[in-house]
């Protein structure tokens, strides 16, 4: 299924689940150089699997927390991303933000925190979805994305 209008959304059932956590302030993004596991060598927001028995919010937290020593404070849902990949992989994922946290972002070994102006992302260094819904978090805007992939190449997608 290479394009996102082959699949039936609402009967799909991922095989993993994850959360985005991204802190927004004064302009900025705190992104993370992932260091290893899936998306290694990309940027993105701290983030990772649902457990078993937490909320998405809770994920969101406690990877933010395993990622960068930090805690986000009153997080808020951005946004929904569904990722069906060819090989049968499939992610559902759930964006938050937040504007404030307890703590000092810290390296970790599986992250490096950076700080990037919204208007200077390394979206040359990203996954290829990215570009397409990042403005609309920044700018406050909820969205759902539907995107398919073949490997890190994106195939098809949908944005609401």
């Amino acid at each position: 299924m290479k394009k996102v209008t082959d699949i039936n959304w609402n009967a799909w059932d991922p095989k993993e689940k994850a959360t985005l956590m991204f802190i927004q302030q004064n302009n900025k993004l705190l992104l993370i150089e992932k260091k290893r596991g899936f998306g290694a060598g990309y940027y993105n927001a701290p983030g990772g699997r649902l457990e078993k028995g937490e909320t998405w919010q809770e994920c969101a937290i406690r990877e933010t927390q395993e990622e960068l020593c930090i805690t986000p404070l009153d997080p808020q849902h951005a946004g929904t991303l569904m990722f069906h990949f060819i090989d049968g992989h499939s992610i559902h994922g759930e964006v938050f933000t937040a504007t404030k946290f307890e703590g000092t972002p810290t390296e970790t070994d599986e992250a490096l925190p950076i700080w990037f102006h919204v208007d200077e992302l390394p979206y040359h260094n990203m996954w290829a979805d990215d570009p397409l819904w990042y403005p609309k978090m920044i700018a406050g805007e909820k969205f759902t994305g539907h995107f398919t992939f073949d490997g890190k190449t994106m195939l098809d997608y949908e944005l609401l």
